[in-house]
């Protein structure tokens, strides 16, 4: 420990801005990429993803199948939580059963019937049928400290709850085995972590003694502090102040492609006319996907007429984004809505690039048909809670699969929402189709790749026929830091930056 302290004598510290910060401390609350991002920072996974998306050992060191259901974890031995109690299987097992409980996780783990631990480093992960996909689901267990979010809190509250937009304590407190620890937390203002000293990963480049964290909401901004040398690494960095940062001598930009979709849901709880597939059809039709990735993303956004993107299983190439707005009109008169109607729409404005701005854009587009739109953002944190409520006509949301995988987009997007096994957690408009719901599940167990292709495939060719959704992009990613930050090599495109790794010069 004292060695380590040495170490980071003169680390340093990275200063760095994004759009917003984390909602909760909690890894389980809210299944969002900022939640994600910081367990990376302050927990460690089993195994995580390389730059390649091939599997890399972290606190487990190797893995095996040892029957068509159970995939056996050797963890690392001498690992220590911040608190300084020993990392066991125990805390596996006790991460895996919380996460089992979370709404927003619980689906991601449905396929899974238990984790059981054979001894203090060895633990069996095991499904309820093969699985194709259980590596990559290990990607998503956290251990977390059991020990730390045991007992009851000051008001006699179990610390150790799941608790959706409110306060517990495990939304304002981490304890985990990752190379940071949370030292101070301002919501909306300002979070700063220091580095754990007794840190397992000796092997890691990583000098940043301190991070500070400060969202900046407004993209002008958030560059501008960028350039004057007021922080050091931001994101996202907005397609218009590309060429400025690009050809700025104190500057990095970096860019990569994504998988993250951006779409709308209509709610068919709210607004009865969506239940009609040709009203959702017309409303497919309105939007100019084309014209909204080259005027708005000034190009770096790929116009999406599905869910899955290229190089998925389920990506149909003949899927493609149609603008028609004579159909659309059409459309409108058969279903007896020439005349159209008014509806809200809730959208973000900080979560995603140019969120505000293609909320707008659609809500023009429709109002071409005749749909009138009362259109309102938010910042992400309040538009969350509005979103968990249903509380919108349109609701603006953007998934990329947390397992790579185009099944994941159905689980949560498309299928009949149910809060048992947590399926549709985050179908806002209510869509259900029991085909799309026995196929998604038919999938899961199918380890025939080409055959299991086949069936996602099926599934979003019905979704494209019904416009169960309204996809209007594959969003890509950009990134900008000063020249001393070497961030290039812990950048990946699931947006998970692996700092603990990160040498600033």
């Amino acid at each position: 420990m004292a060695l380590a302290s040495m170490a980071f004598a003169g680390g340093k510290t990275l200063r760095m801005a994004y759009d917003a910060d984390p909602a909760s401390l909690d890894p389980h609350e809210q299944l969002a990429s900022a939640t994600l991002q910081l367990s990376h920072l302050v927990f460690d996974p089993l195994v995580r993803r390389r730059k390649d998306n091939t599997f890399e050992p972290r606190l487990a060191t190797s893995w095996e199948q040892i029957d068509d259901v159970t995939l056996r974890f050797h963890l690392r031995d001498g690992v220590r939580f911040h608190s300084g109690r020993t990392f066991t299987a125990d805390d596996v097992v006790w991460t895996f059963n919380r996460l089992k409980t979370s709404p927003d996780f619980k689906a991601l783990f449905e396929p899974f019937e238990s984790a059981r631990k054979v001894d203090d480093l060895t633990v069996d992960i095991v499904t309820k049928a093969p699985y194709p996909l259980g590596l990559n689901l290990a990607t998503y267990i956290f251990p977390m400290d059991r020990e730390f979010y045991s007992g009851t809190d000051e008001n006699g509250r179990p610390k150790d709850a799941v608790v959706k937009h409110g306060s517990s304590f495990a939304s304002a407190n981490m304890g985990g085995t990752g190379p940071f620890m949370v030292t101070k937390r301002e919501q909306g203002i300002r979070l700063e972590l220091e580095r754990f000293d007794g840190y397992w990963d000796k092997d890691s480049p990583g000098n940043v003694r301190k991070i500070v964290l400060t969202p900046i909401k407004e993209p002008a901004t958030r560059v501008a502090a960028l350039l004057a040398g007021d922080v050091d690494f931001i994101a996202p960095v907005p397609p218009t102040d590309f060429k400025r940062i690009d050809a700025a001598s104190c500057c990095t930009l970096i860019t990569a492609p994504s998988t993250r979709v951006l779409t709308f849901e209509l709610n068919q709880d709210r607004v009865a006319v969506f239940k009609d597939p040709r009203v959702r059809k017309a409303m497919s039709y309105a939007i100019n996907r084309e014209g909204i990735a080259k005027k708005i993303m000034r190009g770096f956004a790929t116009p999406a007429g599905q869910l899955s993107p290229d190089g998925y299983a389920g990506h149909d190439p003949d899927l493609k984004p149609v603008y028609d707005l004579d159909k659309a009109k059409a459309l409108m008169k058969e279903a007896g809505y020439a005349d159209g109607f008014s509806v809200t729409m809730i959208a973000p404005n900080n979560r995603y690039v140019g969120d505000a701005r293609i909320a707008e854009a659609v809500a023009a587009m429709l109002a071409k048909i005749n749909i009138k739109v009362d259109l309102q953002t938010m910042p992400k944190a309040q538009y969350w809670q509005r979103f968990d409520a249903r509380d919108g006509d349109i609701l603006m949301i953007g998934w990329q699969s947390d397992t790579q995988d185009s099944a994941n987009f159905y689980e949560f997007l498309a299928m009949t929402p149910d809060p048992k096994t947590g399926y549709g957690q985050y179908n806002a408009g209510g869509y259900s189709n029991p085909q799309v719901d026995r196929l998604t599940m038919q999938c899961q167990t199918m380890t025939d790749g080409a055959a299991r292709a086949e069936v996602l495939k099926k599934i979003e060719r019905i979704l494209a026929d019904d416009a169960a959704l309204l996809p209007i992009q594959w969003q890509h990613l950009a990134w900008g830091a000063r020249k001393n930050v070497n961030i290039e090599p812990v950048l990946n495109v699931i947006d998970m930056p692996y700092l603990g790794d990160l040498v600033i010069e």
